[in-house]
This record gives structure tokens, C-alpha cells and sequence, in this order.
């Protein structure tokens, strides 16, 4: 049975924050909708209605157009462990990006990463938890994948990953802007 929450307390933070995989899905109001895993030390609890995670680059910036063209965003984490949980985050999203005046307060609460793009902030309407009775246990856990800093140094760092980001990530799949460029 769900349990709708007011806010994430502390313990719910905790266990939020500790999880190594969590998923995004966004949809803008005609195109894909568009649901990605994320994990690497990056999702944070800002207070008990805002979370906030280190959006790394990728091949596309699906995320970020759905979020200029319509705002919605649930974030989903479940565990793998012994003790099953599933948290659901329904509400609305926003990009902040380097240059951004929240940017140096919000980037500190991350390990340093020379592959981010954007940290994409979320404030709840709506906070759920469920059972995860269904969701398999994976006992020998999960082991990071060491790829995105090496890929980011063969790109010269920041210069060139920037340089990869305005021509890899101005334009949804659907054509839509992500404001990558602004």
C-alpha cells in the first residue's frame, strides 16, 4: 500500500542519498517521454520538499527540454537490498548551470566531476513510498562504472566537454531546445 509524505525526513534522505541507482522520467506534452537511470554519488536532499542531483553529460539532454517545455518530472529510487523501498518524487524540475548564481552553492554538495552539465533541481508535489516487494534483491550490490572522468579528460576537460555539450546537447530527440546553449 503507498504512503503519501508531506516532506523526506532525515532517515528517508539518508537512504535516498545512499542509493546507487535512481531513475528521471520527463515528458514533454506530445513528444517521447523519456526515463533515464542516474547514480555515480549524485542525487542530494535540499530540504524535505527539494531534491537536487549532478546531471552528467551524455549523448542527449532529453531531461532538460522536457523541463523548459513542460516542467514535470518524477524521480524514482528503489532498493536492491535486504529491506525493500520504493520512493517516488512527482513535481516540477529546473536546470541550473554553471554561471547560474545557485550554481557554486548548490555544485559544493558534489564530489568534483569535470563531465557535469547541469544540476537539475526538484521540487516535490507529491512524495510516495511503496512496498518494492517485487523488485529482486542484488545481493553482490552495484559497482560503479570508472568511464565518465577518463572520457572527460580525452576531451580536455571542461573546455571540451562544453564544446561536446553545445554540439551534442541543444536539441532533444524530438527537435526541442534544451537551453544547453543559453
Amino acid at each position: 500500500m503507498p504512503n503519501f509524505l508531506h516532506e523526506l525526513d532525515v532517515d528517508l534522505c539518508r537512504w535516498l542519498e545512499s542509493q546507487a541507482v535512481f531513475f528521471i522520467a520527463t515528458a514533454d506534452a506530445e513528444g517521447r517521454i523519456n526515463l533515464s537511470p542516474k547514480g555515480t554519488d549524485s542525487l542530494r536532499c535540499i530540504h524535505g520538499r527539494s531534491v537536487a542531483y549532478l546531471d552528467l553529460t551524455g549523448s542527449g539532454n532529453e531531461t532538460a527540454a522536457h523541463l523548459l517545455a513542460d516542467g514535470r518530472i518524477t524521480l524514482m529510487a528503489c532498493s536492491f537490498g535486504a529491506k525493500p523501498r520504493i520512493l517516488r518524487i512527482y513535481g516540477t524540475g529546473r536546470t541550473v548551470r554553471p554561471g547560474h548564481a545557485e550554481w557554486d552553492d548548490l555544485y559544493a554538495r558534489f564530489p568534483p566531476q569535470e563531465s557535469r552539465r547541469q544540476i537539475v533541481c526538484i521540487e516535490a508535489e507529491s512524495i510516495q513510498t511503496s512496498c518494492g516487494f517485487g523488485v529482486p534483491v542484488a545481493a553482490d550490490g552495484f559497482m560503479a562504472r570508472e568511464m565518465m572522468e577518463p572520457w572527460a579528460e580525452k576531451k580536455g576537460g571542461q573546455p571540451g566537454v562544453r564544446a561536446y555539450q553545445l554540439e551534442k546537447n541543444r536539441r532533444s530527440i524530438d527537435d526541442l531546445p534544451t537551453g544547453i546553449d543559453a
